[in-house]
């Protein structure tokens, strides 16, 4: 009995066991499909177009560098290129037509490392979709071989705030560059010598014409050469047969030779010279000629001249018999032309760059390998969304207080409120609708006091573009209370202000009549003690001089004194009265002003 319930008790355990394991199996299944899917629908990734194609060698191509972040909006791409040195060589970056708005540092590259750097913002409202462009890369083909465009690192963050990172992939490119193999290979061929020690196979140059290779639009072509020693004459030919024997001879020999009115087409220059042995081998020379520009062309809306999608796709194409197409050019407004790959119109349609609402005109330039090219011209109209309805604001707002603004529009979009504040620049805070429509503008910082002109815009899911809503004025100012106070505060600092100034005053004509008050004692003990020795000073020499003029009066009674001692007494005597005088009176006035 007891090793039945044993039994048991050890088949329900595993059982219970298994159910608890599958369920913990089942549940971490759940979480890492719903992890999965998450991920799947924020992950961006950043690819390159044209991802494949071939080249010739010597010419350039353009590939292009774009985001994709269909889940969720972007608004910081960065990445770092490398590109094989050897094979490749960057000629130039195009910014036109890239979703970046603000770049964090400008796009550069190095064909010595072969790496290209690129770091940029989108602004609110950033961008979700996909063929996202960043930027295009021009390269010219080096060599021939295979060349792989790859992303060494890169990053794309979403526009949450958080600056989280949602790059899940990085693509590549791979582009087979090949040397030209149309007409003869070298740019010279030779047939053998005809009599031995004859002259051999010469070099051929020309200015107008002088890869074999290319394709140019003169239809005047300079060619010259060089004579070797003991050349007695010349024969030229110019035909389309690749190995012809010239036949027209130029006695004596020339060594250059500019045939003018050219046919379109291939040609070749044949030349033979003779010395005293006979005629040499013939070297020939092969120049090509296109001095007609590619066919004409129209271009086509695929949602007409008239749309309200912001990026409107157009179709356009066209061939050049002769030489074949190298590239095209667009312009939109008042851009800048940016180059197009053939190998991107091959795949249309091409889809525009964001436009602004409004009239547009496009200009499309296809170039064929001669650089002749003709111009595709057609205007097209992006129409504006509605404008966001302001549905509840306050006329008049306090000082302090939190500007909040409620209106309406187009579900899920970006609103851009802009606020001015009387002659200052406008300012602009974006914010987002909800699934129907409504939004809520709050102040991000408190507003100054002023009247405020307040407009704003919308952005809807496929990047169209409103008009201006109506402006509303909002008057920001101070209660009256407040007003009243800092009234107040204002005299009461005013009336401080003066009490201390007179305080200040006070003291500084109580100082300074202090300081005269000492001086003037100063001055007058000074003036006491020179006085009393100018006395003292004065009798002595009163009494030197009275006993002078005893003594002349002394002399007198023993014998007539001369006339000039006569003359000395009384003017001692005048002098001593005089000087008696001026002493008394300068004294008095010292007296006087000390008083």
């Amino acid at each position: 009995m007891e090793g039945k319930i044993a039994a048991k008790l050890t088949q329900n355990f595993t059982l219970n066991r298994r159910k608890m394991l599958f369920s913990a199996g089942l549940a971490f299944f759940l979480f890492s499909v719903s992890f999965a899917l998450g991920a799947t629908a924020q992950a961006a990734s950043l690819y390159f177009s044209p991802s494949a194609g071939s080249y010739q060698v010597g010419k350039t191509f353009s590939v292009s560098v774009y985001v994709e972040s269909p889940g969720q909006a972007m608004n910081a791409a960065s990445g770092v290129i490398s590109f094989p040195q050897d094979k490749l060589e960057i000629t130039s970056l195009a910014k036109t037509g890239s979703i970046i708005s603000l770049w964090v540092q400008e796009p550069s590259f190095s064909n010595s490392v072969g790496t290209i750097n690129f770091e940029g913002i989108v602004l609110n409202p950033g961008f979700s979709g996909s063929n996202g462009k960043i930027i295009t890369l021009n390269f010219k083909a080096k060599s021939a071989g295979n060349a792989l465009l790859r992303f060494a690192s890169g990053s794309v963050l979403a526009n949450d705030g958080q600056g989280t990172n949602i790059l899940s992939s990085l693509g590549s490119a791979s582009f087979s560059l090949e040397v030209p193999v149309t007409g003869p290979a070298a740019p010279q061929a030779t047939t053998p010598s005809e009599t031995a020690g004859a002259p051999p196979s010469l070099q051929i140059y020309s200015s107008t014409h002088p890869d074999p290779n290319n394709w140019y639009a003169a239809s005047t072509a300079k060619f010259n050469w060089d004579l070797p020693p003991g050349t007695t004459a010349v024969r030229l030919l110019v035909d389309d047969i690749p190995q012809a024997i010239p036949t027209v001879n130029y006695v004596p020999p020339i060594s250059s030779k500019e045939i003018a009115d050219l046919a379109d087409g291939i040609w070749y220059l044949h030349i033979r010279l003779k010395n005293a042995q006979g005629w040499g081998a013939v070297s020939h020379f092969r120049f090509q000629i296109d001095t007609e520009p590619p066919e004409p062309f129209l271009i086509k809306f695929v949602d007409g001249n008239e749309t309200d999608n912001p990026r409107p796709t157009v179709v356009f194409e066209t061939t050049d018999s002769l030489s074949g197409i190298e590239y095209y050019k667009v312009k939109i407004g008042e851009g800048d032309f940016f180059p197009i790959s053939t190998e991107t119109v091959r795949h249309n349609p091409y889809t525009l760059p964001p436009q602004a609402p409004g009239k547009h005109t496009i200009i499309v330039q296809a170039f064929d390998w001669a650089g002749n090219y003709i111009t595709g011209i057609d205007e097209f109209i992006i129409k504006s969304i509605d404008a966001p309805t302001f549905t509840d604001y306050p006329s008049q707002l306090r000082s302090g207080e939190v500007l909040t603004i409620k209106g309406t529009t187009y579900p899920n979009s970006w609103v851009v409120v802009w606020l001015q504040r009387e002659k200052d620049e406008p300012k602009s805070q974006t914010v987002k609708s909800d699934e129907n429509g409504n939004f809520t503008f709050i102040a991000q910082e408190k507003l100054k006091d002023g009247i405020y002109k307040i407009w704003a815009e919308v952005i809807n899911q496929q990047n169209a573009k409103s008009i201006a809503s109506q402006i509303i004025t909002v008057l920001v100012k101070q209660s009256t209370l407040l007003k009243i106070g800092s009234l107040a505060i204002t005299y009461l600092t005013i009336i401080i202000s003066l009490i201390a100034l007179a305080v200040l005053l006070a003291f500084l004509i109580w100082y300074s009549w202090h300081r005269f008050s000492k001086l003037r004692k100063k001055l007058r003990k000074e003036v006491f003690e020179a006085q009393e020795a100018s006395k003292n000073a004065f009798s002595l020499l009163k009494r030197d001089v009275a006993q002078q003029i005893k003594l002349l009066e002394k002399t007198k009674n023993k014998r007539p004194l001369t006339s000039e001692e006569e003359k000395v007494t009384k003017e001692l005597k005048k002098d001593l009265e005089e000087a008696e005088e001026y002493v008394k009176k300068e004294i008095k006035d010292i007296e006087k002003g000390l008083k």
